[in-house]
């Protein structure tokens, strides 16, 4: 049905004169004709069961604002939530920075509507690969599992092989994400990890490893939180199977501990929010991938490369794409290795934005104040009766609340009641751990924050 478009504020084009002559144009009279080629069977005879339209845009930004305040946000709660997503400090330059109108927009854009993206992507790319000790890195994907799916298709490119094994420990979003985008021609194993120390289980690594291994997938640290000290040993298996070595990383831990090419990575990805990108539900996830500069590499990304290039004018040199062919949109798309469509690249220059500002002393300070009060907080919350800590590590560790009687859900509803967001419930997740939660300590908890935790913590888990 198409009646009630008259002059609507947030419908082009919809006054009646200007409907008449468009269809006019096109020799239709009426917009039902527009749709002529649908069976009628299937159209709906009726108006829809909608509200009415709201007349100007008071009303409207009224009604969408009381809808807004029924969220709860981290202004209103403390929050020890993590798991991909954490409650990182935003400095002010990157909201300021990321709402200019010629760079607010997901997109990478075009030589013709550039006004400084391309730069902007090309210094973004450029501190990202050395803070990841690499050569070269993306045009930022969608999130951290799509940028590791896409790293391992592109091993098994590389390599013409089938099988990934891939963590035991691995976020089990980004694994459902790399099953589901690598199905059907990968395969995807996942590995035994140690319950104690939660790093990858080397023997049944050494078991699993086979001819027809494209890549072995890590990360580190863990999505549990544990540091994976094993990765020389693992690169060393992988390469001497003729496989790659995919690390997946939290970039801000890389002030303070080894990138991931120091102990052998040949491909490195992650997710980019952690650096000046507020927490959405939904958004704020940001994809990159990392490599050396080697044109075997190089050529099996998918997604869009910045590089500095010769223009016309002999002397002259401006910022464009690099070997813009490989792309689905550079090339025909039936035929690309894989497709690509709307990206992240504002949280690309986001990152780019926060990283400049940090510099390396920056990211080394913020790298060592996490790792200190997440110390604090598992030492906090260590000596109560019925939890235990597992897997310490940088920011994120598990509490393991068996001891306590209580479920994982009933500690985080209780702690909900007194304004505080507990960790992420894994029971479901990783059903060998029981009744257990991931906390998430990051700079911007405080001593009385972790204090008042570990108080109502003793609380709850003690009724």
């Amino acid at each position: 049905m198409t009646k009630g478009l008259d002059n609507h504020p947030y419908i082009p084009n919809s006054a009646p004169e200007i409907r008449a002559q468009m269809l006019k144009y096109l020799g239709l009279a009426t917009l039902d004709d527009l749709h002529a080629e649908i069976p009628d069977e299937i159209k709906l005879k009726r108006e829809m069961a909608l509200p009415g339209p709201m007349t100007s845009e008071y009303e409207l930004r009224r009604h969408v604002e009381q809808i807004l305040s029924k969220n709860v946000t981290t202004r209103e709660y403390i929050c020890f939530l993590g798991g991909g997503c954490a409650d990182h400090y935003v400095p002010a330059v990157c909201d300021e920075i990321n709402g200019r109108g010629e760079f607010l927009t997901a997109y990478g854009g075009e030589s013709y509507n550039d006004f400084g993206r391309f730069q902007a992507l090309f210094e973004y790319q450029s501190l990202v690969a050395e803070l990841v000790g690499m050569e070269v890195v993306n045009v930022p994907t969608m999130d951290w599992g799509q940028a590791a799916a896409t790293s391992i298709r592109m091993a098994s490119r590389l390599t013409k092989r089938s099988t990934a094994l891939v963590t035991g420990t691995m976020s089990p979003e980004r694994l459902a994400i790399a099953r589901n985008y690598c199905a059907p021609d990968i395969k995807i194993t996942t590995l035994k990890y140690n319950g104690e120390t939660g790093e990858t289980d080397l023997g049944d690594l050494k078991a699993k490893l086979a001819g027809d291994t494209a890549c072995i997938y890590i990360e580190n640290p863990s999505y549990l939180g544990s540091f994976e000290t094993n990765g020389p040993q693992i690169a060393e298996m992988a390469h001497n199977m003729g496989a790659e070595l995919i690390v997946g990383v939290d970039p801000i831990s890389l002030g303070i501990i080894a990138p991931p090419p120091d102990y052998g990575a040949d491909i490195v990805c992650g997710d980019l929010q952690p650096l000046g990108i507020h927490m959405n539900y939904g958004g704020g996830q940001s994809g990159f991938i990392a490599t050396r500069d080697e044109e075997r590499y190089v050529m099996e990304y998918p997604s869009r490369l910045f590089g500095i290039c010769p223009t016309s004018q002999p002397g002259e040199y401006a910022f464009g794409d690099v070997a813009y062919d490989r792309t689905s949109f550079g090339h025909h798309r039936h035929e690309a290795k894989e497709y690509v469509g709307t990206q992240t690249a504002l949280w690309g220059i986001t990152a780019g934005v926060y990283l400049s500002l940090m510099g390396p002393k920056g990211m080394r300070e913020i790298g060592e104040t996490i790792l200190q009060k997440a110390a604090y907080a598992r030492a906090a919350l260590s000596g109560m009766p019925g939890i235990k800590i597992r897997f310490p590590g940088f920011k994120e560790f598990v509490a393991d609340f068996n001891g306590t009687g209580k479920t994982a859900a009933h500690i985080n509803k209780a702690l909900l009641e007194r304004g505080i967001f507990g960790g992420l419930d894994l029971s479901g997740s990783f059903p060998e751990l029981g009744q257990s939660a991931l906390y998430c300590v990051t700079e911007t908890r405080t001593k009385q924050e972790i204090d008042l935790l570990a108080t109502t913590l003793r609380e709850v888990a003690s009724k």
